[in-house]
Parts: C-alpha cells; structure tokens; sequence
C-alpha cells in the first residue's frame, strides 16, 4: 500500500522483510543511546553495514557523548544496499503519558529532515520502539505514519519514506494507521497493493 502526496511525494509500506536489505539512500537504525550497537534492528544494522557503521559512531559519540532519545545522526551505509545509516533512539514506553508519543514523532521528523538536509531522495523506517522498548505497535504506528506526513509535505529533496515492517502484524497496525489519517485532514490518495 502506497500513500501519494502532494509534490510527487509517498508513503509506502512493505513487510514482513528485512531493513538491512532495502536500497533507500538511507535506513533508519532504532538504535540505543550508546550508538554501539545492540539486539533486533539496531544488532542486524550493525552487523550487516561492518565496522565502518560502528567507527563513525564511535566518532559521534566521542563528540556529542550518548544520544538522547528523539534525535538523529547520519553514518555512511558501510557494506549496506542504502548508502547511509540515520540512527535515531526511540521512547521505552511506559504507559503513554510521559512523553512517549512526543519522543518517537522526534526520530521520525528528526531522521526526515537529516535526510532532505543530506539531500537524500529516499528512506526508510522499521517499527521504531516497538520490540524491547515496549511500544505498542498500533499506537506506535499512528504516531510514525502521522509524522511521517507531516514532515515529509516540508521537504526540498526527500521523496519517498517506505515503512519496513519485520512482521505481518507491524504492516497490519501501519496500513490501518495510515488509513485513519488518509480519512483526515492530510491531502493524500491511497494507492492499494502497491508497497
């Protein structure tokens, strides 16, 4: 399923696959505040991108010490298909009401507007916070696809985000998500089977 705004521009969601092989110019790392790598999206990124990921990391973290929650960083793709990595740290949810909803908008907007600042045309986005941080995926997804939008309508370069889901049940609560706000007040159309 694809959403198609204004400008050329679209929404586009596809799963169950693997970020680590998608062809973007970048992909987003739901990474932890070390930047050092860790399990899920964040372990398989750096694993398949080798060391050079984990060296400029390294060298961000040496300059800006751990990065907090709700902001980005780029790095280059490394042995990746996409030629940059934008790691962005993601809320551990708790219940909702401490700021959870705000901080994940953030990485999603944040990693955007580096994207479109690198001048990338592409990117693309896992389920961020909703594996060992414990975000729930249809609340999750309505917050991502609801940033998305909204940053995305604010871009010079940036074209295309595409949400890569790792499960059928992640791509059922995005579409759903992207549906509802179809219905809203965003100016879009929904193109159906496309991803």
């Amino acid at each position: 399923m694809r959403l198609l705004l204004p400008n050329s521009k679209s929404i586009s969601f596809h799963g169950p696959a693997d970020i680590t092989r998608e062809t973007t110019d970048a992909i987003v790392n739901a990474a932890n505040s070390s930047l050092l790598g860790g399990g899920g999206v964040d372990g398989a990124i750096h694993r398949a991108g080798g060391p050079a990921v984990l060296t400029e990391c390294k060298q961000i973290v040496g300059k800006i010490g751990r990065l907090p929650a709700g902001q980005a960083v780029i790095t280059t793709g490394g042995h990746l298909a996409a030629k940059h990595v934008i790691h962005t740290v993601g809320p551990i949810y708790r219940d909702g009401q401490h700021g959870e909803p705000e901080t994940l908008a953030s990485c999603h907007r944040e990693s955007i507007r580096l994207a479109d600042e690198h001048a990338l045309e592409s990117i693309s986005f896992p389920a961020i916070s909703t594996g060992v941080y414990g975000y729930p995926v249809a609340d999750a997804a309505h917050v991502a696809v609801t940033a998305a939008l909204e940053a995305l309508s604010a871009t010079t370069h940036l074209k295309h985000v595409r949400f890569v889901l790792f499960d059928a049940d992640a791509l059922r609560a995005f579409t759903s998500a992207a549906r509802k706000l179809h219905n809203s007040a965003f100016p879009c159309t929904i193109e159906e089977g496309k991803e």
